[in-house]
């Protein structure tokens, strides 16, 4: 193996690490309001459209597995397999569609600001698809009673987050290899 290849991988490895910290540190950012608000999707639409679908999609997949051996990575610094089984489940999960999403579409089309925002947007929604039929059926409610709970209070917030991770991916993305 080449001194390049090693580097590389070495990198990889320290961006995906980081990425993790990064989600989990984001998903202990709250910001009390009728429901609570936290940084994590901010974090994931940023690490996938900075970083691409493998390193932003194992970023995910890494923090996810920290969750569920126990480390207290999530929301409300929760942990456990109960959290990933649980009736928001679904929305933690979607994340990984989220990061893949994200992360080939910038790859492929581009991370000019506009396409970021579109890119994320359509990231977030899969994720609450996902999120939401897991919740109605955890939960045994109406589509659209899950929507309005777990999806209508965070439409602004997260329209907020995308915005700004798509102003940071477009700005950072000259210092990414």
């Amino acid at each position: 193996m080449n001194e390049n290849k090693k580097k590389l991988k070495a990198l990889d490895l320290a961006y995906v690490g980081l990425s993790a910290a990064l989600i989990a540190v984001c998903a202990w950012i709250a910001i009390p309001l009728t429901v609570s608000i936290t940084l994590q999707t901010m974090a994931i639409c940023l690490v996938a459209g900075l970083f691409g679908w493998k390193r932003g999609t194992l970023s995910v997949i890494i923090y996810i597995l920290l969750g569920m051996i126990g480390l207290p990575v999530f929301t409300g610094f929760k942990s456990g397999l109960a959290v990933i089984t649980g009736p928001t489940g679904g929305y933690v999960l979607g994340f990984i569609f989220t990061a893949i999403i994200v992360g080939i579409a910038t790859e492929k089309v581009g991370k000019k600001i506009w396409q970021c925002i579109l890119f994320m947007a359509i990231g977030v929604l899969v994720c609450y698809l996902f999120g939401t039929i897991w919740f109605t059926i955890a939960y045994k409610v109406t589509f659209a009673s899950a929507l309005s709970t777990c999806v209508l209070p965070f439409l602004l917030p997260d329209a907020v987050k995308i915005i700004v991770a798509s102003i940071l991916v477009n700005r950072l993305k000259r210092f990414v290899k």
